[in-house]
């Protein structure tokens, strides 16, 4: 294998190592774990259950709330310091460890409730630390092709991050997690002596999760290289300088601004269909953990394909016409979710198992929908990118993304607290998917290639 194609396979291997904490831990797995915990902590403290599925859920969407503005408040500046010192690689090894500690520890959550807070605040450092990393990450991509191929790099690497994703998860149900009955999907005990009494199989989920991240991030550094920095770092103020000026010349260019607002809304509405999809069918469907479990096989395995399938359609129709009917997959199953109850969808009766079946099918479109819309949004993005600086363009790219990831759990939750209703709670979404489409329509499909490529250096506003 050449130089080239090692570094663009290293490169990919980043989503494959990063997946397992998203599909694992943020919604299959750990995330309705922990829905479950806290909501029985909660009873035990006299609360009703629609209470505590509430508190429980407003408990979650508080500390992803925290986190996505921890996220949108470092991410510029973290991400315009390494690109000024050169220094990615360095910041994504660091970061991606302490993702990989902060995840191990999960396993301290106890079925009784204990360790609920240490464990919390674990989980979303860890998760802090990822995407923080993955963010720096993204900006490597535009050196490992020209913008037709960057749109196929984008999407098989996606794709092979949920293959990832796919392959831990079978894991972890057919070995690890125990159901009710205390036995794993195939009818076997949890090994290695871990005790189903005591949760323990589904708890070492996060340790597997570290294992995982560790392992494969190991061929990562050792493929995927970067220009050799400068001697010294550039001081701090000159790049809080530099950052300033990028801010400042977005709002000369139109199309980018327009992408970079959209992007913002609609990936805070996809995070929290990402976020609260095994949450809520733990708590408004009641399914157990390994019903959760089977929904996110299929919402992995459906986003492997169909990611793919939308890569080789980004490279053929551009990557604005996938992202347009992406977002309107995802507006209708926001749609279902508000209106679907295990006897009805919005008054119409539902056989018996009719609102399982409904809801795996949309897990498969959350996760091709919602795969292919973060590949083609990093394809678009290269197409707004100045080739002489390719990285500050990721960075908007990272802030845009979190800049409001704070803003779709925090309207969950006050959402959910003024209606008590998990369902009426989830509304906000819809708003946000469908002003990310709407601000779409004014995005230049072809991004700022002409004037990057007229003799001016900038963009015309």
């Amino acid at each position: 294998m050449d130089v080239a194609r090692r570094r663009i396979w290293g490169w990919m291997l980043y989503d494959w190592a990063q997946q397992p904490y998203a599909t694992l831990g943020l919604t299959f797995v750990f995330g309705p774990y922990f829905a479950a915990v806290a909501s029985g902590a909660l009873v035990d403290q006299g609360h009703t259950l629609a209470e505590a599925d509430a508190g429980a859920q407003s408990l979650w969407s508080s500390a992803q709330t925290i986190a996505g503005l921890v996220i949108a408040l470092t991410a510029p500046f973290l991400g315009a310091f390494a690109d000024a010192s050169g220094r990615k690689m360095r910041w994504i090894l660091s970061l991606s460890i302490v993702s990989i500690l902060c995840i191990a520890g999960t396993w301290f959550l106890q079925p009784d409730g204990t360790g609920l807070t240490l464990v919390l605040l674990l989980f979303w450092i860890g998760f802090i630390a990822s995407e923080s990393a993955f963010n720096l990450n993204n900006a490597i991509l535009p050196s490992l092709g020209d913008a037709r191929r960057v749109g196929r790099i984008s999407g098989g690497a996606a794709a092979f991050g949920y293959w990832g994703g796919v392959l831990a998860l079978v894991i972890v149900l057919l070995l690890f997690s125990e159901g009710e009955t205390g036995v794993t999907l195939i009818g076997r005990e949890p090994p290695f002596g871990l005790d189903a009494a005591a949760r323990e199989g589904t708890r070492f989920t996060g340790p597997f999760i570290a294992i995982w991240f560790a392992v494969f991030l190991i061929p990562y550094m050792l493929w995927v290289r970067e220009t050799p920095p400068p001697v010294t770092p550039p001081p701090l103020g000159v790049v809080w300088q530099t950052l300033k000026t990028t801010l400042r010349n977005v709002a000369r260019q139109r199309s980018l601004r327009n992408f970079l607002i959209a992007s913002m809304l609609y990936r805070d509405g996809l995070a929290a269909l990402y976020a609260y999809g095994g949450i809520y069918a733990t708590l408004v469907l009641h399914w157990q953990i390994m019903q959760v479990g089977i929904f996110g096989v299929i919402s992995a395995i459906a986003a492997a394909i169909l990611t793919w399938v939308g890569g080789r359609l980004d490279e053929r129709i551009g990557p604005k016409p996938v992202l347009i009917v992406c977002c309107l997959v995802l507006i209708t199953v926001s749609t279902v979710i508000i209106g679907i109850s295990r006897v009805d969808l919005y008054g119409i009766p539902l056989p018996e198992g009719g609102a399982d079946i409904i809801f795996y099918i949309c897990g498969a479109a959350i996760g091709g929908a919602g795969g292919t819309l973060y590949s083609a949004s990093r394809s678009l993005m290269v197409r707004h990118s100045d080739p002489a600086r390719p990285a500050e363009a990721f960075g908007l790219f990272a802030l845009s993304g979190r800049a409001t990831a704070f803003l779709a759990p925090l309207l969950i939750t006050i959402a959910t607290w003024a209606t008590g209703d998990n369902q009426l709670g989830f509304f906000p979404v819809i708003i946000l998917l469908l002003s990310g489409l709407v601000l779409l329509g004014f995005v230049n499909k072809n991004g700022d290639r002409a004037a990057w490529s007229a003799p001016s250096s900038s963009p015309s506003p």
